[in-house]
C-alpha cells in the first residue's frame, strides 16, 4: 500500500479490526519513510458495476460518489458516519445481489430516495433537490407537499394496526 504523505512502498499493518457489521476490515498502516500513519478499508466486491448516466454514457461505479452524496445530503443531520457507512454498503450489496453488469443510474438515485426517505426527512428533500433538478422554491414547495401527503397515509395507517 502507498503511502497518502509521500509516496513511499514502504508501509506495514499495525493493526486490523472488522468493521461496518464485519463487511468491512479497517487497518492501520505506518510508513516506513516518513513514519505517517493512516487507515485503510477493505470490502469484498462481488462484480464490477457500470453505471449507465442519463445521456447514456458509461462510467464504472464508484462506491465513493455514493457515499459523497449521501454524506452531503445528511450533513449537519445527527447521524454518525458509521450509520452512512451502513447505509451506503446497504445500497451497494442491493446492487451488487441483483447481478446486473449495469444500472441506470435512476435506478442507483432511486435506492437512495428510499433509503434517505426512511431515515431523514431533511436529507430526503435535500438529496431530492439535486437528483431532481429543482429549478425554484415552487419544486421545494409541490415535493414536501407530496411528501407530507404520502407519509400523513402511512402514519393513518400505522394508527390503524
Amino acid at each position: 500500500m502507498r503511502c497518502p504523505f509521500c509516496g513511499s512502498e514502504e508501509t506495514a499493518v499495525r493493526d486490523s479490526r472488522p468493521a461496518e457489521d464485519n463487511t468491512v476490515v479497517r487497518r492501520r498502516r505506518s510508513c516506513g519513510e516518513c513514519g505517517a500513519r493512516f487507515t485503510t478499508f477493505e470490502r469484498v466486491q462481488l462484480r464490477e458495476i457500470t453505471v449507465v448516466k442519463r445521456d447514456g454514457k458509461r462510467v464504472p461505479f464508484i462506491r465513493e460518489k455514493l457515499l459523497r452524496s449521501v454524506q452531503i445530503a445528511l450533513r449537519k443531520r445527527p447521524f454518525e458516519s458509521e450509520q452512512i457507512d451502513q447505509l451506503v454498503s446497504g445500497i451497494v450489496r442491493r446492487l451488487e445481489s441483483k447481478g446486473d453488469a449495469e444500472v441506470h443510474s435512476a435506478e442507483i438515485g432511486g435506492m437512495i430516495m428510499e433509503a434517505l426517505a426512511n431515515l431523514d426527512p431533511v436529507a430526503y428533500v435535500r438529496y431530492a433537490s439535486v437528483y431532481q433538478d429543482f429549478r425554484d422554491a415552487n419544486d421545494f414547495a409541490h415535493f414536501i407537499e407530496d411528501f407530507s401527503q404520502d407519509h400523513a397515509g402511512d402514519a393513518a395507517n400505522k394508527l390503524d394496526d
